[in-house]
């Protein structure tokens, strides 16, 4: 069964790294279903009985966005709550869609990883900042993965070091 790559980019078309993995992701139509949210939504008015269908229809869920401000973007937050519905996501016996879907986060990061320590300038690890997500998949009963992360775009945005992002990428999705 394919995976469902769901990917949140306010602005995809300058991405470094997203498009480039989308790009990737693009040559296995067989392994992959790309759902660009802000590319199916650009009012940001979500079809929500559309986005459960979809989400319905897959096992595994990846969910692919730039970490900045320390959280994903606004569109993810906002197709949170509105597609995680009482009675569909939780709450009612009919409920727990998700229920052991394997999910996960796929990230850009801007800053290197060892800012993301307890002794780095954000005191806090990728892992903490993004335990919301990890208690939000758990309370809908899906089996939340551990996320990819790919640190330091700000510094480090050769052609190279994009291109090695795409293989430690598809070995993360190889392996989920």
């Amino acid at each position: 069964m394919k995976t469902l790559v769901i990917v949140i980019h306010p602005n995809i078309k300058e991405s470094f790294i997203n498009k480039r993995w989308i790009e990737e992701l693009e040559k296995h139509p067989e392994n992959y279903e790309i759902h660009q949210l802000h590319e199916r939504y650009p009012d940001e008015k979500i079809d929500v009985t559309a986005e459960q269908q979809l989400i319905e229809k897959h096992d595994k869920i990846i969910f692919q966005f730039p970490f900045y401000w320390f959280n994903c973007p606004p569109f993810f937050k906002k197709w949170l709550d509105e597609v995680l519905t009482y009675g569909w996501a939780y709450g009612k016996s009919s409920g727990y869609k998700l229920a052991g879907k394997k999910i996960a986060l796929a990230l850009s990061v801007g800053i290197d990883e060892v800012e993301y320590s307890a002794n780095g300038k954000y005191k806090y690890s990728l892992d903490q900042l993004t335990s919301p997500f990890e208690i939000t998949f758990n309370y809908v009963h899906a089996n939340y993965q551990p996320l990819f992360a790919y640190y330091g775009i700000e510094k480090h945005a050769s052609k190279e070091w994009v291109e090695q992002s795409v293989c430690h990428y598809l070995n993360f999705l190889e392996q989920f």
